[in-house]
């Protein structure tokens, strides 16, 4: 039954969004509050972006003390956060510049403006093509649309922007075949979220990155969904032992303030000069302090230890669903971005967890997707695995 706020929100908002019928009003840590009262347990994380959970103090107090002293001024000037954010992102990752924009699409924007200027810049003009992944999902303005590998996606907005190209994930000689005189990157999330919680197999982002290195390829790495601890460690390319070219971030960065940041190369930056790409929110005094203050807490280390022994229980409890369910596939994911994989259709789960009082998300119509706060307990993630045998039992016998 719809509230009266509810109500209210269907005559005046664009119906982009077919949502849930919940009225969120509070939240602490990975606990979350309704108008009505009404407690839940956050597996969604406002989609993988409060990774400290929400009105963390530190963050609070970080926001409260910018907001008494400057906001806004524009990028026509240097401001103190912003430059700290910049210098410890470069400390602390691959890169040697930071772009500061406003979301995800904008830092994949950058990517694909940066990646096609860098080959005008260095006398190869013709090198334009990006080729993404099948599945992929890079944002919803028209050139991250363009890069993005599902259609439902990209359905009405014909004709998209020239020059993308789509491979299987997961397959290196489709992207070896891919790769031509025109190609100027690949584009790619360690692990697809969106196209349904697909990690890489064994050695894959390797031979992703020996291509691009045979051909020349700038290697993008999506990071929007992946980055900022999600996986168990700051970001996901750690992991693997495979560094990009350019990589891009939002979502996490500031756990719930609008930002995404370009990560490049020095060699790669330097095609970006003044006019080249700007952005008038990006980086601003107020949201560059509020990220800050996320990379200091996640530089300490305890959150991303205690994420990754998290991880590793809510795997191994997700694999004991597996085996006791006959309509669980299989268990998807890496770190706190989780996945299982349903032989039925996956809205009736989450709308029973939303009963049971947890909310969790499903992607692809059968993957169940847990993203939640990095703080999240074993205690909360057990309470969560309860409710979902007895929803997995209860859908058992009525498939037999």
């Amino acid at each position: 039954m719809e509230s009266a706020t509810m109500e209210r929100a269907e005559r005046v908002i664009a119906h982009t969004y077919k949502r849930i019928p919940l009225v969120l009003t509070r939240g602490s840590g990975a606990t979350l509050w309704d108008e009505a009262g009404r407690r839940y347990t956050d597996f969604v994380a406002g989609i993988a972006v409060c990774n400290l959970g929400h009105a963390h103090p530190r963050l609070a107090r970080a926001l409260a003390e910018q907001a008494e002293v400057l906001w806004h001024v524009s990028n026509l000037y240097y401001t103190r956060p912003q430059i700290e954010l910049a210098a410890w992102l470069v400390e602390h990752s691959f890169a040697d510049r930071v772009f500061f924009c406003n979301s995800g699409a904008e830092a994949n924007e950058a990517a694909i403006k940066l990646a096609r200027k860098h080959f005008k810049e260095t006398g190869q003009p013709g090198r334009y093509r990006i080729v993404s992944m099948e599945l992929s999902f890079h944002g919803r303005t028209m050139a991250t649309l363009s890069a993005t590998g599902q259609e439902k996606v990209r359905h009405g907005y014909d004709p998209l922007l020239e020059g993308f190209d789509f491979v299987p994930f997961n397959d290196a000689e489709a992207l070896r075949r891919a790769i031509g005189p025109e190609t100027a990157a690949v584009m790619l999330e360690p692990v697809q979220g969106e196209g349904g919680v697909r990690q890489p197999d064994p050695g894959y982002l390797a031979r992703v990155r020996g291509l691009c290195n045979e051909t020349g390829t700038l290697l993008i790495f999506d990071e929007i969904q992946t980055g900022m601890g999600r996986t168990g460690t700051l970001f996901a390319y750690e992991q693997f032992g495979v560094e990009p070219d350019i990589m891009t971030l939002a979502k996490a960065l500031a756990n719930g303030l609008p930002m995404g940041a370009m990560l490049a190369r020095e060699q790669v930056a330097a095609a970006f000069g003044p006019g080249a790409h700007a952005s008038t929110f990006g980086g601003t005094p107020i949201v560059s302090a509020a990220a800050l203050e996320v990379c200091r807490i996640l530089g300490e280390g305890e959150v991303l230890a205690h994420a990754r022994a998290a991880a590793a229980h809510f795997r191994v409890r997700l694999e004991e669903l597996k085996a006791r369910h006959g309509v669980v596939e299989e268990v998807r994911g890496m770190g706190l971005l989780l996945g299982l994989k349903l032989a039925v259709d996956g809205e009736p789960f989450v709308h029973g967890c939303r009963e049971a009082g947890f909310l969790i998300n499903c992607v692809q119509g059968n993957v169940l997707r847990f993203v939640p706060p990095l703080i999240i307990t074993p205690e909360e993630i057990d309470a969560l695995v309860a409710c979902l045998d007895r929803l997995l039992a209860r859908a058992g016998k009525g498939a037999g």
